[in-house]
Order: structure tokens, then C-alpha cells, then sequence
């Protein structure tokens, strides 16, 4: 299940959505995540299932490989659904006790379920083709305007990136402690829910104290190179837009616009 989690991976690839400027990939995954929200017909949602398999294809990321980070949200998904059926009002399916499934609640949830999923594969997909520098760089570049008003953007966009890198690392590591403990006698997969959660003290005692140890690494390399924040910072790879990122731009406006006039 940890090894499912494709948020914060890296899938190396040459492929036109590897190569898009970062900046174009984060405003095309907050358009694309705010269209969602945007949109409550069905055409609205063919329409965005349309976008993303184009983009998931011009990734050439295995649909395999996205689409297993989804196992780690079934459970919310799950409960998301349930509850949109059971507490809609509306016209009823069918009684299972004191709850009442409705037509109108299996329509929402519906929806939730697709926006939910394209929430995590569309979010999955940007940090799938972009890499920790590249998406930092993105970041601070397009949060540039708040330095006028003091806001430290070069700093959060580096926390943004860091936490993104050690996603994957920390799942890693939580794998090696739980084999590591599992071969110790450690159970945690049977008893209660009282007995599981007193199981996950041997697993998240040593997680953190690794994650502490991390980030103390990371803090005493960065001090022993003498960085700083971005402030008279230069790169040797500067962002700079090419053909294809204002191409990606009118189609990710076009798209908006689509999505807008079939709101309803």
C-alpha cells in the first residue's frame, strides 16, 4: 500500500510534457483542478476525462503506474461516497435501516468520486514529469509578485519542494521499519481498533526519529554550503518559455473556457 503513493515521484521520461516549462505545467494543473470544480454536468466531466487522457498520454507515464497511487485513497473515497449517497435528499433507492439511499445522492456522489480521483491523478502528473529543482524554480518564479509585499517566496518554495521530495523517501523508509518489525513479532493487521493503534507506536517512533535525523542532514549540508535564501540568487538553468509552453497556454485557456460554458 506505502509503495502505491506516486505523489512526490519522479518518472523519467522524454515525453512534451516533460519538456514544458514548470511554470506552464502548475498553472495547467490549477486549471485543470479548479475546472472541476467549476463544472457540475456530465459533458463537463467527459470534456476533463478527455484533457487528462491527452495529457496522460503526451507524458508517456504508464496509466498503470499513475493510476495505483489511487489505492491509497480508497478508503476516503469509500467514505466520501457513502455518505454523499445516505445523507442526500432526494428521491429514495432503497432504506438499509435509519439510512435512505437517494438518486440525487448517487449522482453527487458520483461526481465526488470522479473529482476525487482526478484530483490525485492530475496532482500525480505534475510531480510525475517535473523534477524537485524544476518545480521549485516553477514555484518561486510564479509566486514572484508577493515578494512586493514581503512575502519570503523563495523559502516556501523550497519547504514545498523538500516536503514533496520526502514524501516518497519517508515511504520508503516506513516500508523498511515495518518489515523490520514485522520480523521482530510485531502485528499490524489483526485485533481491534485500540490494539492497531498501539501497534503503530513500534512504527512511528523510529519513522520520526529517522525524519528528525533527515532533516537535521539536510539543514547542516545547506549551512555547510553557505546557501541562503533566494535574494541575489542565480540559477544555472534559468526558466525561459519556448513555442510549446504558449501553445499549452491557449489550449489550457480554450479548455477554461469550454468547461465554463457547459458548467450546467
Amino acid at each position: 500500500m506505502l509503495r502505491d503513493i506516486t505523489l512526490g515521484q519522479y518518472y523519467p521520461v522524454d515525453s512534451v510534457i516533460h519538456r514544458l516549462d514548470p511554470r506552464t505545467k502548475l498553472a495547467g494543473t490549477f486549471v485543470f483542478l479548479v475546472s472541476l470544480f467549476v463544472t457540475k454536468s456530465i459533458y463537463g466531466y467527459v470534456l476533463a476525462t478527455v484533457f487528462l487522457a491527452a495529457v496522460i498520454m503526451m507524458s508517456r507515464v504508464p496509466v498503470k503506474f499513475i493510476t495505483k497511487g489511487l489505492k491509497a485513497i480508497v478508503v476516503l473515497l469509500i467514505i466520501s461516497v457513502s455518505f454523499n449517497i445516505f445523507l442526500t435528499e432526494g428521491t429514495p433507492i432503497f432504506t438499509l435501516g435509519p439510512l435512505k439511499a437517494t438518486w440525487e445522492g448517487l449522482q453527487t456522489a458520483g461526481f465526488m468520486g470522479i473529482r476525487l480521483i482526478y484530483l490525485v491523478v492530475g496532482s500525480s502528473i505534475l510531480t510525475l514529469t517535473t523534477t524537485p529543482n524544476q518545480l521549485t524554480g516553477g514555484l518561486e518564479k510564479s509566486m514572484g509578485f508577493l515578494r512586493k509585499i514581503k512575502v519570503p517566496v523563495h523559502e516556501i518554495a523550497m519547504m514545498m519542494s523538500i516536503a514533496l521530495r520526502f514524501i516518497p523517501i519517508l515511504v520508503e523508509e516506513t516500508d523498511k521499519i515495518m518489515k523490520a518489525q514485522t520480523a521482530r513479532g510485531a502485528d499490524f493487521e489483526t485485533g481491534g481498533l485500540v490494539k492497531k493503534a498501539k501497534a503503530m507506536i513500534p512504527l512511528l517512533v523510529p519513522l520520526f526519529i529517522s525524519a528528525f535525523r533527515r532533516a537535521s542532514d539536510l539543514a547542516m549540508a545547506m549551512e555547510a554550503r553557505c546557501y541562503h535564501g533566494g535574494a541575489g540568487r542565480t540559477k544555472m538553468k534559468p526558466l525561459k518559455y519556448h513555442k510549446r509552453d504558449f501553445i499549452a497556454y491557449v489550449i489550457l485557456l480554450l479548455y477554461l473556457a469550454a468547461m465554463i460554458v457547459i458548467k450546467k
